[in-house]
């Protein structure tokens, strides 16, 4: 290798060297104002340092950098005069870009073409593409505006000026050129930067509106299900001879599963065990208005009985004709929402263990014989809201002493596992095949089995249980 050769590639490498350094203060004072700085704050500071650092790379005296959005239009400047106002700042920018050196290079770079070059000027007072500022407190001689190109896109302006006439030589301009491709990572990474940090803040701020809202949501379900509480028997009634439990467990806040336990007249007793169509708050709405109908359809007055034979039923089958009301009201009323009930209710005479029911399309209930055998109480008609004017008609079952009569929604059979797998009526009557001691055991076996076979998946519907033993001994 010659002298030559060598001088050139000294002459390179130091080139290449100063361009690195120069890199590395910007990269060095982004990261560090990021840390510190958001939006603006930051991309001002990025473009001071930018700028800076290129006055130092080539001697100019001062200079002014401008960063453009995906438009053309200037979102962000640091002027050659510092002390100019907000307003006075922005009719600089705009006469430098219609008339001055900055706006020549952005009006001639062709992105699409490749052809985007910086443009330099050795003497202002001999070239008409400098504009000299009104009131301009320096005096200006030579000038270059490089471009910043990156990803195709022009992304900014950096004009360097001089108050000596040919400041710049080849080796400053060449400087420079090199270092914009730096300074284009650098100003996109600020702009990224800055969105990011922007899109942070509105996602926090948004977190923080609905972390709100959903505290408040929260205390109004919570209201929500105290209230339903208040809808299910305070107490259920202690019957001698009779053992009677309950148990609900709703798959979200409020439920739509409802029960009913309550004393009639001449030692009968009303049970009503329901399940509302869907889920959630409209479930639970529906479910109040279903409950609340039954119970004053059947202690109500005669004047809502909707036919003449119905008051030669005697008064403790009321409870069953109240289900025809309830039917007709929801569906002359509600039809058009398409919220039904399934729905199993009966009148248990207390002493002799006759129970005569209705039920609407209901999972069938079963009694459990002291003998181990399973009666399933199969459906007397559809779900309570679908059609009008219906007449639900009823059958009737005998309890004998130690059998267990046990109801249930469908949250128990559709059980779901974390397998994807219901736990089906014939798995439950499985479970059953077996003597129990008490309507609690049976409760707590029907409970066991549900729970075991969903395991760690999710409750995807309601579960609830009313469970009537009669004693093996009326008292």
């Amino acid at each position: 290798m010659d002298t030559k050769d060598l001088q050139q590639e000294i002459s390179q490498l130091r080139k290449e060297k100063a361009v690195y350094l120069a890199q590395s203060r910007m990269l060095e004072h982004f990261v560090s104002v990021a840390r510190d700085s958001v939006d603006k704050e930051m991309i001002r500071a990025t473009l001071q340092k930018t700028l800076d650092v290129s006055i130092d790379l080539t001697g100019a005296e001062k200079g002014s950098l401008f960063l453009l959005d995906e438009n053309g239009v200037v979102i962000e400047s640091i002027l050659t005069r510092t002390q100019a106002s907000p307003e006075e700042c922005q009719e600089l920018v705009g006469t430098v870009l219609d008339q001055g050196l900055a706006g020549w290079v952005c009006h001639h770079c062709n992105i699409a073409n490749g052809d985007c070059k910086l443009a330099y000027i050795r003497d202002t007072q001999k070239d008409d593409r400098w504009v000299t500022l009104p009131d301009q407190p320096y005096e200006v001689r030579s000038a270059l505006t490089v471009p910043i190109v990156r990803k195709s896109r022009l992304l900014g302006l950096l004009t360097l000026i001089h108050s000596r006439p040919d400041h710049f030589d080849a080796e400053s301009i060449e400087l420079i050129e090199m270092a914009a491709v730096q300074i284009g990572v650098i100003l996109e990474n600020a702009t990224l930067y800055a969105k990011l940090e922007e899109s942070y803040r509105h996602i926090t701020k948004a977190k923080k509106e609905i972390e709100v809202y959903s505290g408040a949501l929260d205390l109004e379900m919570e209201k929500g299900r105290k209230i339903q509480q208040d809808f299910l028997p305070e107490k259920i009634p202690d019957i001698p001879g009779w053992e009677i439990e309950a148990f609900l467990h709703p798959a979200t806040q409020v439920s739509g599963d409802f029960y009913d336990v309550f004393e009639l007249s001449n030692h009968h007793l009303g049970l009503v065990l329901a399940d509302v169509c869907d889920k959630g708050i409209g479930a639970a709405l529906f479910m109040a208005l279903f409950r609340s109908l039954i119970r004053v359809y059947t202690f109500g007055n005669e004047t809502w009985a909707g036919s003449s034979n119905e008051s030669v039923l005697p008064y403790n089958l009321k409870v069953l004709q109240a289900i025809n009301h309830t039917n007709s009201y929801i569906a002359r009323h509600h039809g058009k929402l398409g919220m039904f009930a399934t729905m199993f209710a009966g009148v248990l005479n207390l002493s002799t263990g006759d129970l005569t029911y209705i039920n609407a399309g209901h999972e069938p209930p079963l009694i459990l014989s002291d003998a181990g055998k399973i009666l399933m109480l199969p459906p007397t008609g559809p779900a309570v809201g679908v059609l009008p004017k219906l007449n639900f008609s009823s059958c009737k079952v005998h309890l004998d002493f130690g059998d267990i009569l046990i109801a249930y929604t469908d949250g128990v059979t559709e059980a779901n596992s974390s397998e994807d797998k219901i736990l089906g009526r014939k798995k439950l009557h499985s479970a059953l095949q077996k003597r129990f001691s008490s309507a609690l055991e049976t409760i707590e076996q029907i409970k066991r089995e549900t729970y075991t076979h969903v395991g760690s998946a999710p409750q995807n519907d309601d579960i609830t249980l009313l469970c009537v033993r009669r004693k093996n001994f009326p008292f």
